[in-house]
């Protein structure tokens, strides 16, 4: 299933990359990313530039920055908008598809922020995998680094309130990670389902097919999909640098009524940058009662 390449971030407009400006928790950990991620002096490599923050967060130490960007419109805004900030003389625009640009020269740091929740509708697999082929064709030696360096993404059961001033409609929506969410009962932890650092090998494709334990008695009316991206590893603090896209909250057909103990098989399998059906169309998710879970321990005994 294919993307509309309208919806992959290079033409939406200039005023919602104004809202991501906006979003302090973002901005904030990228800032501090780059703060630590790129040495004095170094060069670096921004894939999808919108309007040049990140390039400009990364010039405040690197003495060359090219950010490359496909949308012409962000290409002279983010070219104005350097020219205004300290530093901005060190970032290059370049007017190129990521897909295919590569730096004349080897550069130190690599930033792409081409993230959608599930790591669907965005091309960030397919622009980073590619790009580390290219890269290593043409300069050998080793990868440099990314950010985010890492990617985690997780499920969780929960009931969620779908009920709009007596306007029941329980469609897909998507929900802030940093603010309360009074709709939404949490019946289970998140579980992970898939875990990788974007300099080594990038999975493909994004499947789960296991069991998921429940926590509490509810109504299980939706599985909440949990995007974590690392933005850096700060091992010798033993911390990460974090920021998570939106949660994706997916109705189920039928609500399924739980018990503390109780399991639900999930399964689904979707491929990155594919449009957000590929997975609401395909989740399945079966229910395991605590009785039938406690027959089949006691037969096995």
């Amino acid at each position: 299933m294919q993307s509309d390449p309208r919806e992959l971030g290079q033409f939406i407009p200039t005023h919602y990359h104004a809202n991501m400006l906006n979003d302090e928790v973002r901005m904030r950990g990228f800032r501090e990313a780059i703060d630590y991620l790129v040495p004095k002096g170094g060069r670096v490599l921004e894939l999808g530039g919108g309007t040049g923050v990140l390039s400009h967060f990364a010039a405040q130490r690197a003495s060359k920055v090219w950010c490359v960007e496909f949308n012409p419109d962000l290409v002279s805004t983010a070219k104005a908008l350097l020219q205004k900030n300290p530093n901005g003389n060190r970032v290059e625009v370049v007017h190129a598809n990521a897909s295919n640009w590569l730096p004349p020269e080897p550069v130190d740091v690599v930033i792409c922020e081409m993230l959608h929740t599930g790591l669907l509708r965005e091309q960030q697999v397919s622009i980073i995998h590619n790009f580390k082929h290219r890269y290593l064709e043409k300069f050998g030696g080793q990868l440099p680094a990314f950010i985010p360096e890492a990617c985690l993404q997780a499920i969780q059961p929960i009931e969620q309130n779908f009920l709009h001033e007596g306007y029941y409609a329980p469609c897909l929506q998507f929900q802030s990670p940093v603010a309360t969410q009074a709709r939404s009962r949490e019946l289970g932890q998140p579980t992970v389902y898939q875990a990788f650092r974007w300099d080594e090998a990038i999975p493909m494709n994004c499947a789960f097919d296991n069991t998921v334990d429940i926590d509490q008695e509810g109504t299980v009316n939706a599985i909440r999909i949990i995007t974590k991206n690392l933005l850096a590893i700060l091992e010798l603090h033993k911390r990460s640098i974090d920021w998570h896209n939106q949660y994706m909250i997916i109705p189920l057909p039928e609500p399924i009524e739980v018990l503390a103990g109780d399991k639900l098989v999930v399964s689904f399998d979707y491929s990155p940058g594919a449009p957000l059906a590929a997975l609401t169309d395909n989740l399945l998710v079966q229910h395991i009662p605590r009785r039938i879970l406690e027959q089949q321990f006691a037969s096995s005994l």
